[in-house]
């Protein structure tokens, strides 16, 4: 029963409608998660990350599969010191789900990591990882041993520094993002040395890393804090979207939900009207704890249905229809915390070459979520974009990071959109973007950095004020400015 247990809610049904014409801007799509590199350089010395909209020149690539901590080390000194005599950047990255160019260096020196080596520490507590791991690695070593990580992102393709560089969150309960789960790690500075850091050792370099996006250096190993697995049992609960907030976050600070997550309707006619909660808390019986299970065939019909919601309203409606009545019934059974987790990016992959899937995510105060509810319903209808799907998390506090988005106990309000990979359709986005980070922003809230880069210079220094103290960070340990990628150049450049 467990691999339907969350899998399940997104069946529906309905057929494929085309989208925007326009003037088109790509169509590489790259190779498969779980490959050496997501992401390779094209034959025209190009790379891209999951947008599809971000490919930029590069001068060249290698991949990283060393271990141990020094051997790797000594090999990212050398292409640090390339590129500082060469007048280029240098940059990491792992699968680059980024959206924006964040792991890509223009011009420079681009490294992907890989390398799945996790080893469990004396009692079980925390665990040591190659940066270049995924999270399926770490799954699958900790799984046969009684563990699971105790925060990740909700898929498991991402690599685990790259998860502590952007400071991802996922959806465990009542934890804040990743890098409040990490004990330390080693850094290899843009200097060469290499160093460990942590809260109390060299903890303004570990804080900036902390969703710092690789600029301050390139991590090479982790300490991470690990959770036993469990079986857990679901509970659902529809609402009025404007009674979600405290009904969810009542839930979880009861201090007895292990996992949770909402939904809201997507058709057009009753937008954002109707919310889901999903808690899932600790079974009677713990005897037996299942193997975590991966995507199986469910999961690949749930692929057919949910793209079959493109331009077609009926099919979001019977999404619907089905997330919150007949999927529940299918869902009621228990499943191990880790089964929960293991799942790919690909299994709801889009393999339509004309589209894209384009994120957003918004850290509300819970307290003003209807009228984040409000803003959606008035800036997303207008717009060509076609929502998929709107996932809500709830986000501990964040008093850490330099650039916390965080920093204070949030919903975390996660948007897959369908974008036509056209000019037209580009543009639209981007006002569109605009419109809600301005709507969040007077909220309280902030908007997530991964993604497109639609946000105006001066949306970025309101929602992250600590940009400028960043970047002096930045400037102390990289005084030539050696790192650099994507977000580097739109949005702190100008600052350095």
């Amino acid at each position: 029963m467990g691999e339907l247990t969350r899998r399940a809610i997104l069946l529906a049904g309905g057929g494929i409608v085309g989208g925007i014409a326009g003037a088109k801007l790509t169509s590489k799509r790259p190779p498969l998660a779980g490959t050496t590199s997501l992401q390779p350089v094209g034959a025209d010395g190009t790379m891209n990350d999951a947008s599809l909209l971000s490919e930029t020149p590069i001068f060249r690539h290698t991949v990283a599969v060393e271990n141990p901590t020094e051997i790797l080390a000594d090999k990212i000194r050398a292409e640090i010191a390339a590129a500082r005599d060469e007048g280029r950047p240098f940059n990491v990255g792992a699968g680059r789900y980024s959206m924006g160019g964040h792991a890509i260096p223009t011009n420079g020196h681009a490294m992907t990591f890989d390398n799945g080596f996790t080893q469990i520490n004396r009692g079980g507590t925390t665990y040591r990882v190659h940066a270049g791991a995924r999270w399926s690695d770490v799954i699958r070593a900790l799984d046969p041993l009684g563990f699971g990580p105790k925060v990740m992102q909700s898929n498991n393709d991402f690599g685990v520094a790259a998860t502590f560089c952007v400071n991802a969150h996922g959806w465990p309960a009542p934890h804040g993002p990743m890098g409040s789960t990490v004990r330390s790690m080693f850094i290899v500075r843009p200097d060469g040395e290499l160093v460990r850091c942590s809260r109390t050792e060299n903890a303004p370099l570990f804080f900036a890393t902390m969703g710092g996006y690789g600029l301050t250096g390139a991590v090479i190993e982790l300490e991470v804090e690990a959770e036993p697995n469990l079986n857990l049992e679901p509970t659902f609960r529809k609402v009025p979207s404007r009674d979600f907030a405290p009904f969810f976050v009542g839930a979880i600070e009861s201090g007895d939900v292990n996992m949770a997550y909402g939904r809201l309707n997507v058709d057009r006619d009753t937008f954002f009207e109707d919310a889901m909660v999903i808690t899932y808390r600790a079974a009677a019986d713990q005897n037996i704890v299942p193997p975590a299970s991966g995507s199986g065939t469910l999961s690949q019909l749930s692929r057919h249905v949910f793209r079959a919601q493109v331009a077609n309203e009926r099919a979001k409606d019977l999404r619907w229809w089905f997330e919150t009545g007949l999927g529940t019934m299918f869902a009621s059974g228990p499943v191990s915390r880790n089964s929960l987790i293991n799942e790919p990016v690909v299994t709801l992959e889009d393999k339509d070459p004309t589209r894209t899937d384009i994120l957003h995510e918004y850290f509300v105060p819970p307290g003003r979520f209807a009228d984040f509810v409000t803003a959606c319903q008035e800036v997303i209808p207008s717009s060509y974009q076609e929502l998929l799907n709107i996932t809500l998390r709830y986000v501990a506090g964040d008093e850490e990071s330099v650039l916390a988005y965080a920093p204070a106990p949030r919903i975390a309000c996660a948007l897959l959109f369908s974008q036509e990979m056209t000019q037209r359709a580009e543009t639209d986005h981007a006002r569109m973007t605009q419109a809600l980070i301005d709507r969040v922003l007077d909220l309280g809230g902030t908007y997530y950095l991964p993604y497109r880069p639609h946000a105006t210079n001066q949306q970025f220094r309101r929602g992250y004020p600590n940009a400028e103290k960043f970047v002096a960070e930045k400037r102390f340990y990289d005084p030539d400015l050696v790192f650099r990628n994507g977000f580097w150049d739109r949005y702190l450049a100008d600052m350095a």
